[in-house]
């Protein structure tokens, strides 16, 4: 038998789920999941939910089967709505199933990843990427520093969710020398930037891979300490990351966050337009369902996602951490991605977007004032996976 998969229906959320490799030589091979899926047509009322985000690979004989059942639930319960959740990782599982709701009325397709991530296409912007390796310059200086007191040590098989450009996970591997690192974003152009700069350093240690953080094709119990760096306030509904994050570290191993609470960036002189517009920012974010004030959140929602040995800790960013321009040019791109980008897709009018534009500059200015002082604040928080 030439396929190893495994289903599961959740009958409070009326979810099918189906993962593994689906390969069967002969329709028998598969008859008890297809029976499992028409029974659980039995126990939905309005839409039943056929999860494939998992299912790594079909071939034709699993689709047909698969096809022919969905078919039969369609007949025998026309007033039953059928959504094939498929994820953008998978992208043969998108084009595949993709086709049956021409073929089945009562089938539709869903790429989950698309409505998941609502902030990607702003930071996403190549604006905004040729940043980030100042940003991760910047907070290194700290986290190297950090990073041991959350249980990181030489030979740890590492996990980077949500990478980037993958700056951070070389940093990782040249100061801590991990037996592994696997580094995964859902951002094409940015891991394309980051095997490119891989490359160019020669560090052969870190496997960047394509993925949905939220379905992590990523064996469970496998790392022995997982980052996710300035990525939970991105997303709609952080919890399930931190869901993958502790099923795919070991029991005994850790799971490390870092996040903002943008309403604390400082500065002076000006302190009271600054403080206005990073307000104004925290608002803007949430707006997008997005939460830039999840920092001080870490350890509440580590408790939550079952681990214990919670340690938690915030440090600041400065215009004194090296060259103030470093720290200038980071409020830039800000500006750039915040007012100009996701205030207009606001609908926010010139005014506003006038004064939301001068507390960056006012932060910029007290950057590189000879006597000011500019901030930026960071709160990491760590949990252990019980053994």
């Amino acid at each position: 038998m030439s396929t190893s998969f495994e289903f599961d229906f959740n009958e409070n959320d009326q979810v099918f789920k189906l993962s593994g490799n689906m390969r069967p030589q002969s329709e028998s091979e598969i008859k008890g999941c297809l029976n499992a899926l028409r029974d659980s047509a039995q126990n939905a009322s309005g839409t039943l939910y056929v999860n494939v985000r998992r299912l790594l690979q079909t071939n034709n004989v699993a689709f047909k089967g698969i096809t022919a059942a969905l078919a039969e639930i369609g007949r025998e319960h026309p007033k039953l709505n059928i959504t094939i959740s498929t994820s953008s990782a998978l992208g043969w599982s998108a084009r595949k199933f993709g086709v049956l709701p021409d073929r089945l009325p009562n089938v539709n397709v869903e790429e989950y990843d698309k409505e998941f991530y609502p902030g990607q296409s702003f930071v996403e912007d190549d604006f905004f990427v040729s940043v980030l390796r100042t940003q991760t310059t910047m907070t290194w200086r700290h986290e190297k520093h950090i990073l041991p007191r959350h249980g990181i040590a030489k030979g740890m098989k590492v996990a980077d969710i949500c990478c980037g450009i993958g700056d951070f996970a070389i940093l990782l591997w040249k100061e801590f020398q991990p037996s592994q690192v696997v580094a995964l974003d859902h951002a094409k152009a940015s891991l394309d930037y980051a095997r490119k700069m891989a490359q160019e350093f020669k560090v052969s240690g870190v496997e960047y891979v394509f993925g949905d953080a939220a379905e992590i094709l990523l064996s469970e119990n496998e790392f022995d300490f997982v980052t996710c760096r300035h990525s939970l306030q991105v997303f709609d509904r952080p919890e399930l990351i931190l869901e993958e994050m502790f099923r795919i570290c070991k029991p005994g191993g850790r799971v490390y966050v870092t996040n903002e609470k943008n309403s604390h960036c400082l500065g002076e002189p000006r302190g009271e337009s600054i403080q206005w517009t990073y307000s104004e920012v925290a608002k803007l974010w949430d707006y997008f369902n997005m939460d830039i004030e999840i920092g001080p959140k870490g350890r509440r929602l580590l408790a939550d996602a079952g681990f214990d040995d919670i340690r938690m800790e915030s440090f600041m960013v400065t215009n004194l951490d090296g060259n103030p321009e470093e720290f200038a040019a980071i409020i830039r791109t800000w500006k750039h991605l915040f007012a100009e980008n996701m205030a207009r897709a606001r609908g926010d009018d010139e005014a506003f977007i006038e004064k939301f534009k001068q507390g960056f500059d006012d932060h910029i200015f007290a950057a590189l004032h000879p006597r000011g002082y500019a901030g930026w604040p960071i709160w990491v928080a760590s949990g252990r996976k019980p053994t």
